[in-house]
């Protein structure tokens, strides 16, 4: 029985991940959940799985919490409830599932223990890539990407030797906005940009994905999760959503891993790895599939994709500013205080005034976190 710990239980990930446990009681156990603040998804999971502790981001809720629970559960609050979970309590898995920067600090604390990452937060490789790719070489710690395109290209090198491979193909479906224009980007709203084609995921991912952010994210965590430089890791659109991604090798055959858009089967993956578990999961209808189609995205479109590209060249503090800059722009475009079009611009000048920092400790990534936020707030 591995015992999983989920760091965001009640969004996309986090309940899809709760539904693999469901399915194989004698499997996975949930040894606690995390959440930032909807108690009212939390508190039917506690009572389904029956975790040892929880953690609610504010005390104000987790106090709400405690006086509500009529089983025996311990409930913490905030950042240090989230380090102390993942630094002292007995589980096997950590499943990275919080959205943004805040999921960085407890899975450092997982990665020291040598626990198995399950990871589906980007921010994590993306902010702190160097500092956490060398502490679980310290600690024997293994990453297991829960992201379907990293999930995807992991799958593909089973087996393989990188340094025969020549590049990897991250597919992207394109989001809801593919076939617009700058022009028509201009006055799109957020009821449209949260209409995503083929994935049901959470407001910031969705917005990530039609501003292809999302796409860039997952550019510099590839570079990080298999050792390959920007020229080797390429991004093509697939609006179907069945290719997950691929890896072309140096003698030009082309490894592919397909299925249905459902994040329960990475995740799945990613829990009971190095077995593939047997599912009742909806299979792939492989003659129904009449049309595959995959193209090159539009990097003046998709600016964000394109900045995501430059800060990997750049490096040091650069990706930690890319990210904490988008993660205010798509709040503020959330609440209506700003255009869509306006993000790339944020990000933009954050990463033109914040100064870059060559090979950062995790003070530093820390610190400059806190003053792009603080600058891209004030934009």
């Amino acid at each position: 029985m591995k015992k999983v710990l989920i760091l965001g239980s009640t969004g996309s990930i986090g309940v899809n991940t709760l539904n693999v446990i469901r399915n194989f009681p004698d499997r996975f156990s949930a040894a606690a959940l995390t959440v930032n603040t909807r108690i009212d998804l939390l508190e039917p999971q506690i009572y389904e799985f029956k975790p040892r502790v929880v953690v609610v981001k504010d005390e104000k809720f987790a106090a709400d919490l405690r006086r509500k629970l009529t089983i025996k559960c311990e409930v913490l609050s905030g950042i240090e409830g989230l380090i102390s979970v993942a630094a002292n309590l007995d589980y096997d898995i950590l499943l990275g599932a919080m959205v943004g920067f805040a999921g960085l600090a407890p899975t450092l604390e997982a990665i020291k223990r040598g626990k198995r990452i399950a990871l589906a937060n980007k921010e994590t490789l993306v902010v702190g890539g160097e500092i956490v790719t060398e502490l679980c070489k310290t600690h024997n710690a293994e990453i297991i990407p829960v992201d379907s395109e990293h999930s995807a290209i992991y799958q593909c090198l089973v087996g393989e030797n990188t340094k025969f491979v020549n590049k990897i193909i991250l597919t992207a479906s394109g989001g809801p906005f593919l076939h617009l224009n700058n022009e028509e980007l201009k006055n799109v709203t957020v009821k449209d940009a949260l209409n995503h084609p083929t994935w049901k995921m959470g407001n910031k991912i969705t917005i990530d994905s039609a501003s292809m952010m999302n796409k860039g994210l997952e550019v510099i965590e590839a570079h990080w999760l298999f050792g390959l430089s920007k020229e080797k890791i390429e991004v093509l659109i697939h609006p179907q959503s069945i290719i997950h991604s691929m890896v072309e090798f140096v003698d030009g055959s082309v490894k592919a891993q397909m299925g249905l858009p459902d994040m329960k089967l990475p995740i799945q993956y990613a829990l009971g790895y190095p077995e593939r578990l047997e599912s009742s999961f909806p299979k792939t209808p492989l003659p129904k599939m009449n049309t595959l189609n995959l193209f090159e995205p539009d990097m003046e479109k998709f600016e964000c994709l394109r900045l995501a590209y430059e800060v990997l060249e750049t490096g040091g503090t650069a990706p930690c500013v890319l990210n904490a800059a988008n993660e205010v722009a798509v709040d503020r475009f959330l609440n209506g205080k700003i255009k869509f079009s306006y993000i790339p611009f944020l990000i933009n000048k954050a990463l033109e005034k914040i100064e870059n920092h060559k090979s950062p400790d995790i003070e530093t990534i820390f610190e400059c976190d806190k003053l792009t936020r603080e600058l891209a707030s004030q934009l």
